[in-house]
């Protein structure tokens, strides 16, 4: 086997606990302390980054109805805002990234640059920030619009809107702060500069207020699943969070994305694809697997992981029967490339075998089922045919509890470390580096 060590990071959002399962917090997280221990867990483990995921709105894309979001806790809602829980984590870590996904519609340009300029302050360099544009006609409509602009446009705003905050960040330069007590100087005028930005969508003045952050800018995930979304992501993105259809779809996502950022006139090995994953552990195989048929055959798996689809998608999937196959590659205005991922386009499975492959309505790239070590041998052996670059861990529902945790950080960690696979220690101060470091 390689032994090219591999990135981790932990995908999750400020939603309710496994609030109705065994070894559950009981839904009452939203002090924050469930997530400090949980990040914490992460920080012992080596764990590049915990990433916080983020939507705008309540969604009734499943039955035209808020009611199975909410009586189920689906990670849609209740939702707190993930960014002053980023810095509750970080000031809470030692060495872990924090990542907040904030959404181009939710944010003015200059609002954004300022509040991720302040938050790597206080991170000490280990802030990242998820790029999202929304996806959903409930969150435009949540900020006075009628419906979300054509995919299209969405990017085209997405590029302005890339544009101007990274000039707002770069408004400050290196050595701008230069607290020279003889000339009673703090701050050097002639190395902060206006920016005067107007472009088709936005309009600033600059420069930022705020002193510039460690990093200078915030570590950049993206998601990108369309081609559009690929080639937004190997623009700008130091990681890029993707889900592969098997070893193989992995592999073609990865060599997409490289390719596309030469073409960029970035370096390849600066992007790191994170591939999610939903590991299901065991002291055996057996006890693995019987745990993994107890999840898909629970109680309304199905129905809660159509209505995450949905969500996702803005497709109401509650009208299709189960038993057939979906209708001829359906499109959507959300997002397409999670679609063409979930329904797997060209195949004759039916809708409830689509839903036990994916897990759930977030895809799961490969199926990891088994013990520790098992597991550790499944991820080692698709890294090295992929190539890298890592593995970002989550749940089928995006809730988890402190078992679930525990498995992964003091059970599955351990079997990787053991092979040499990823990191026992961190070796640079910021996200950045951390992830470029291998």
């Amino acid at each position: 086997m390689s032994s090219k060590k591999f990135h981790l990071g932990w995908f999750t959002n400020f939603t309710p606990d496994e609030w109705n399962e065994p070894f559950s917090n009981g839904g009452n997280s939203w002090d924050g302390k469930f997530h400090i221990e949980m990040a914490q867990s992460l920080d012992r483990a080596g764990f590049d980054f915990i990433m916080l995921e983020d939507k705008l709105a309540i969604p009734e894309a499943y039955g035209g109805s808020f009611e199975v979001y909410l009586k189920h806790a689906l990670g849609m809602a209740p939702k707190h805002d993930p960014v002053p829980l980023a810095t509750l984590l970080a000031a809470s870590t030692k060495n872990l990234g924090v990542v907040a996904t904030m959404s181009t519609l939710g944010y003015p340009p200059f609002l954004l640059a300022r509040l991720c300029s302040t938050i790597d302050h206080l991170a000490g360099g280990r802030f990242g920030w998820n790029i999202v544009t929304s996806a959903e006609n409930a969150a435009a409509q949540n900020f006075g619009l009628d419906r979300l602009p054509p995919r299209e446009e969405r990017y085209e705003r997405a590029h302005e809107y890339m544009d101007l905050v990274f000039k707002l960040f770069d408004s400050w330069e290196d050595g701008a702060i230069v607290r020279d007590r003889a000339s009673g100087t703090y701050a050097d005028f002639k190395k902060v500069h206006k920016i005067d930005f107007e472009g088709k969508y936005f309009k600033s003045r600059g420069p930022l207020n705020t002193a510039r952050s460690p990093q200078g800018r915030p570590t950049l995930l993206q998601a990108g699943g369309s081609p559009t979304g690929r080639d937004f992501a190997a623009q700008y993105a130091d990681a890029v969070i993707a889900v592969g259809g098997g070893v193989a779809g992995m592999k073609e996502y990865r060599d997409d994305i490289r390719a596309r950022a030469k073409k960029h006139g970035r370096n390849p090995d600066d992007i790191k694809v994170m591939f999610l994953v939903t590991p299901v552990l065991g002291e055996t195989e057996r006890e693995a697997r019987d745990r993994h048929e107890r999840i898909t055959q629970a109680p309304g798996f199905i129905e809660q992981n159509l209505a995450l689809i949905s969500a996702i998608t803005d497709i109401d999937f509650k009208k299709f029967d189960l038993e057939k196959p979906l209708p001829e590659r359906l499109v959507t205005n959300g997002e397409q490339g999670s679609l063409d991922m979930f329904q797997q386009w060209g195949t004759s499975k039916t809708l409830r075998q689509l839903v036990v492959e994916a897990s759930g309505g977030i895809c799961a790239s490969i199926e990891l089922v088994g013990t520790p070590d098992q597991v550790a041998d499944q991820m080692g052996e698709a890294n090295e045919q992929v190539g890298g670059d890592g593995f970002l861990i989550t749940t089928p529902s995006l809730c988890t509890n402190r078992r679930h945790i525990a498995e992964v950080t003091d059970g599955l960690v351990p079997a990787l470390q053991r092979r040499g696979l990823v990191r026992d220690g961190y070796t640079h101060k910021t996200l950045r580096e951390n992830l470029r470091a291998f």
